[in-house]
């Protein structure tokens, strides 16, 4: 199969990241939770991943490292634990359900308002998102990148535009691993990492960095093994945030995949960017075919068929030509009503920084079929 949903799941891992699981489960005991030489050696490599993630997008120290089991876990965690009744959010169109559900769950229950700023010309305006602070609004939620179109939101212009006192989250869904991201120098409180993205890290990998201006309170509670003296959670990071056990092999993996993209980040986006540029140029001469994206380092490309549905064409581009993409809205339902292609939505084509032309040529052979 020719794998081309890598904006979902990245479809092959590299070696490093496999062999670095399997190391992990062979043996694999409790860290933080016991005083044994095993346990204490994996709580090392915790800590060192902690560290390697703050460096990586000039966060603000391993304390303010908290793992997840997912980007919509370390959102749910940022919003939720920030958000109290009263305050006002504002996010964007381009917003994954992942932070449009959490907002409207709290406008629902805890008596939290929140307003989405339209995209001007499809893309995301940083004067118009600082348009639609109010004097109650916390926090503004921007993604890194879209997962429907690639584009790639300027988090320093944002964050200019917007009050001081207003804390700046981003997703890193789509951007982490594929673009560089400086929370410091781009003025970011809070970045959503996923792991098993561009960050080339397992299902179950994923954390969230926030400032100190931040201050989170917990969503779920539990062991920690410190403080078990006491009922409420520990008043310091990550401790506070991380009830139950985490996830070794996970962690293990998300050291790895950071470490290729240290090393990697930029050759990855621009064969990223030369994929995705050849796939924009041969789909103009499809007359049947209308792309909805641009060359861009994440390595996304949706587009729709004048003819077919989009979950017709993904079927039929995976039944009669073992091509892998996704079809409909991609969670962002906001992002295609804006776009115009809500309700079908689109077919999105989406690569990974180690494939070639040759997936990008077998997609359009498929199409011209078509």
């Amino acid at each position: 199969m020719i794998y081309l949903d890598n904006a979902a799941t990245e479809g092959a891992k590299p070696a490093s990241v496999q062999s670095a699981v399997l190391a992990a489960m062979r043996v694999c005991a409790n860290p933080g939770r016991s005083g044994h030489r095993l346990s204490i050696a994996q709580s090392t490599q915790v800590l060192a991943c902690r560290n390697l993630l703050s460096e990586l997008f000039d966060g603000y120290g391993y304390e303010r490292v908290v793992f997840t089991r997912s980007c919509t876990e370390a959102l749910n965690l940022a919003i939720l634990g920030t958000l109290k009744e009263g305050d006002h959010a504002v996010c964007t169109a381009l917003e994954h359900n992942s932070v449009l559900r959490p907002l409207e769950h709290l406008r629902r229950t805890r008596g939290v308002t929140y307003d989405v700023v339209p995209l001007e010309n499809g893309h995301v305006n940083a004067d118009m998102v600082a348009s639609f602070v109010l004097p109650n609004t916390k926090l503004a939620a921007v993604t890194t990148a879209s997962n429907v179109t690639g584009e790639v939101v300027d988090l320093a212009a944002v964050r200019k535009a917007l009050p001081d006192r207003v804390l700046l989250l981003a997703d890193g869904a789509q951007g982490a691993g594929h673009v560089p991201i400086s929370m410091r120098e781009a003025g970011v409180d809070a970045l959503a990492v996923a792991g098993h993205k561009g960050m080339h890290a397992m299902q179950g990998a994923a954390a969230l960095l926030f400032s100190e201006r931040m201050e989170i309170e917990p969503v779920l509670f539990g062991g920690t093994g410190s403080e078990s003296f006491n009922l409420g959670m520990p008043a310091f990071y990550p401790d506070r945030l991380e009830a139950g056990t985490l996830s070794y092999p996970a962690i293990c993996s998300l050291f790895e995949g950071a470490l290729i993209v240290k090393a990697r980040m930029r050759e990855g986006a621009e064969n990223l960017l030369r994929l995705t540029a050849a796939l924009s140029e041969g789909i103009r001469s499809i007359p049947a075919v209308v792309p909805y994206f641009s060359p861009n380092p994440c390595g996304i490309a949706a587009f729709r068929h004048e003819k077919y549905s989009s979950e017709e064409v993904a079927g039929m581009l995976s039944d009669r030509f073992d091509i892998a993409v996704r079809g409909g809205l991609h969670c962002a339902p906001l992002a295609h009503r804006a776009l115009g292609t809500f309700p079908d939505g689109l077919v999105r084509a989406s690569f990974s920084s180690s494939q070639t032309l040759r997936e990008v040529n077998a997609l359009l052979a498929a199409l011209r079929r078509l």
